[in-house]
Formats: structure tokens, sequence, C-alpha cells
């Protein structure tokens, strides 16, 4: 609650918002030493929403955000440099993966786990670099070191989210699992596929990945040049229908060493296709374009995640244990939008509301509840005015250090008996 009303996992705000009832220290306390099953936490409340919802069959979607962070963190854990997608330079934060399910009406997050490269092999990829542009041979530049244990691909913690999930959740029939650019692998997409007994994988590919078609070998996007696409009506989530353009075929990945679903896809307006590879043959091209359109979820996810769900702003938490459990507090907060309005259209199969509609009016419903509590008490003013005390007290008028009133600021004007300073 104090999440959703300060939009943030800060111990100093919550106990404002509390107006004194919950002291920081005692907050604190319980974050760090409370006997709480926090790896457990997650997936008990999944479970509850599974039963809650009537869920048994959903679709997987994986990917990766990042958490900006100040230059100088090092009390946080996993903070490592990134690079910035709006300017293109690099900035220090911390990446983590995420797991969601989307059902038939809503989507939830169902895991996470934090990314960090490892130390020696960013050290190794920097120094190659400055041997590539002085002309050294590869022959005899110092080879990559061996990935450690200790720090594991993003594709390794998405191979554990998955199977964390099929382990704790067994009950629910995985319909197909969606991944950006990043995990088209071989390796990945099979593991998926073998996890969830055979199931559809769908990635993207690459304009330049190589095809072979007929004994001859080339790009995907040269051969797609050849086999341009159709106009196709696509519906976008079950929704509206968008016109694309889009071409399919069954080709041999040379990367994945066999055979693959490829499809290129290119909007209305748009000028480049991108290109979608999926495991499983036997689906229908307007199958595969239907469950990859379910992959923008998780960025919408992401969006209230960071805006609405204390994610965004003031988790500074030090250390291992208080960067994963306020990410696990922050994630509990998208558990807990059961609203009774939403309650209500839930169980008459009607849209859900926003993230942002359902926080704000918790907190109006909050201001209300302490409204009425006043109103109900038997000396309504002097409640009022023990409240306005204590209001006075939690938001005390701090000195700012912007004015300089009753500072020393020195002279600031010329001194008459260094004029001859000046003329030598």
């Amino acid at each position: 609650m104090g999440i959703m009303v300060t939009n943030s996992v800060c111990w100093a705000r919550f106990e404002r918002a509390t107006l004194g009832c919950y002291s920081l220290a005692a907050l604190a306390w319980m974050f760090r030493h409370a006997k709480v099953p926090w790896e457990l936490l997650l997936q008990m409340s999944v479970q509850v929403l599974l039963k809650r919802y009537g869920i048994t069959a959903g679709v997987v979607v994986v990917d990766d955000s990042d958490k900006r962070r100040a230059k100088v963190s090092r009390r946080l854990a996993h903070v490592h440099k990134l690079k910035d997608k709006t300017s293109g330079g690099f900035v220090m934060g911390q990446c983590l993966g995420v797991s969601a399910v989307g059902y038939g009406h809503c989507d939830h997050p169902v895991g996470f786990a934090f990314y960090c490269p490892d130390p020696a092999r960013s050290a190794w990829a920097k120094q190659n670099q400055v041997l590539k542009r002085q002309g050294v041979p590869k022959r005899q530049r110092p080879p990559q070191p061996p990935r450690r244990p200790a720090y594991p691909s993003k594709a390794e913690l998405a191979l554990k989210l998955l199977a964390q999930f099929g382990r704790s959740q067994p009950m629910v029939n995985v319909k197909c699992v969606l991944a950006d650019a990043l995990y088209a692998t071989a390796q990945f997409m099979d593991a998926v596929a073998a996890l969830f007994g055979g199931v559809q994988v769908i990635s993207q590919l690459r304009h330049n990945q190589k095809v072979r078609f007929r004994n001859r070998t080339l790009s995907v996007s040269h051969y797609f040049a050849g086999h341009p696409g159709v106009p196709h009506a696509l519906p976008i989530r079950g929704g509206d229908t968008l016109t694309a353009s889009v071409g399919s075929a069954r080709l041999h990945v040379c990367a994945h060493g066999q055979k693959r679903f490829v499809i290129a896809l290119k909007y209305e307006g748009e000028t480049e296709y991108r290109y979608l590879l999926a495991t499983d043959l036997t689906w229908r091209t307007q199958d595969i374009l239907q469950a990859a359109t379910l992959r923008w979820l998780i960025e919408v996810f992401f969006q209230d995640w960071k805006a609405y769900e204390g994610w965004g702003t003031l988790t500074k938490q030090r250390g291992e244990e208080g960067s994963s459990r306020s990410l696990i507090l922050s994630l509990l907060v998208d558990h807990c939008l059961l609203h009774p309005h939403q309650l209500a259209q839930l169980e008459h199969k009607q849209p859900m509301s926003t993230v942002g509609s359902l926080i704000s009016r918790i907190r109006v419903d909050s201001l209300v509840a302490l409204i009425r509590d006043l109103l109900a008490t038997d000396h309504p003013e002097q409640r009022l005015a023990q409240l306005a005390d204590t209001l006075a007290q939690q938001f005390a008028l701090v000195p700012s250090k912007k004015h300089m009133i009753g500072r020393d600021l020195g002279q600031l004007d010329p001194t008459p008996s260094l004029k001859y300073k000046a003329a030598a």
C-alpha cells in the first residue's frame, strides 16, 4: 500500500504517508531481518492469481529491461555499464530479465533475474577492440576467456526463469514462448521447446542471417527480396486489424543447423521488413503472426511498472538482498491490483482497467477512508487538530541552501590599494 500511495520503495516516504504510524527504522528492520520467505513470495502470489483468474493456459514472454543508476553506485548490486538507447552513449545501471505470462484477459510478471556481465570478458572485449583497431591479426590476439558460472548470460538466466515457472506452476498449459532477437539462438530455442514438451518458440531473425534454399546459401533479406510478401489483414492482439505485407517459408537456417519457419513482416507505412523465426513447422502463418503480437504486452508492463509501481524512483536499497527484495515488493504491486471494480469487470468478462487509473482510484479510496474515519469519531474537531499537528511534524519545512541570507560572501568589489597591480 505504501508503494501504491507514494510510487516509490522509500521508508521515509512510507513514514510520512502513514502520518508516523510506521517508523522508518521499523520498516527498514522488517525489510532486512523479518522471517519472510522472499524467494517463494512471488511464486506463491502467482499461484493465487492463477487460481483467482481461473487460468489454465497462457503465453510466456521473456524480455529484459534496464534501470538507470547514478554514475557512482558502489553499494547497489549488479550495477554495470549499459548502452543508452536514446543517446547512443553509455550509462551506469542495472539490467534485469523478466518473464511474464499473458492470459486471455490479463498479464502479470512471474519471475525475474538480475544480469551482470563477467568483468574478465568485458576487459577482454575492450582490449580486443583496441588490438583490432591496431591491425593485430586474430591469431595473435588473446583468446576470449571462458564464461564463469557466477556470471551467466541473459539466455541462461531466461532458461532458468522458464524452468522455475514450469516447476512451480505445472498446471499452466504454455501455448508458446515469445522472445526478442537476443534469444534467437538454436541452443536457447531448442532448450525452451524441450522444456515445455515441444512448445512453439517465436523469436526474431536478423536481416543478414544466412538461410539455404535449393542448395543456395543467401541472406534472409535476399531471399524475401525475390519472394515479396502479399497484403494480409492481421488482427493485433485480437483487436484492431492492420494491413501488413507478409511472406513466409520453411527454410534451413544455417546458424541453427535445421529448418525453421521464417516469416517476413512489414506493416503498412514501414519501409523495411522484420523477420520472425518459429520452431514448430506445423503452425500456420496466421497463428504465428497473431501470437507474435502478444510480445508487445511485456513492453506495456514495463511502462506501467516503472511509472506507477515504485520501481522508477527511490529504489536505493543496498546489496544483493536490497535489490532483489525491493524488486519483489514492486512486482507484487502488479499482483495486488484486484480492485473491486476490476473484479467486477473480470466476472462480467468486460475490459479491465489500466494500472494508472487503478492506482489513482486506490489513492482516492484511501483519502475517503481517512475522512470517513475522521467524521466517525466522537470529537472530529479534536481529531482534526491532532491530524493537523501530525501533518505539520511529518511535512516540516526544511531550510534551503539556495538562499544566502546571513552568510559572509566576501567583498565582491575591487580593492583600491591594488589599483597599481592592474596598471603594471
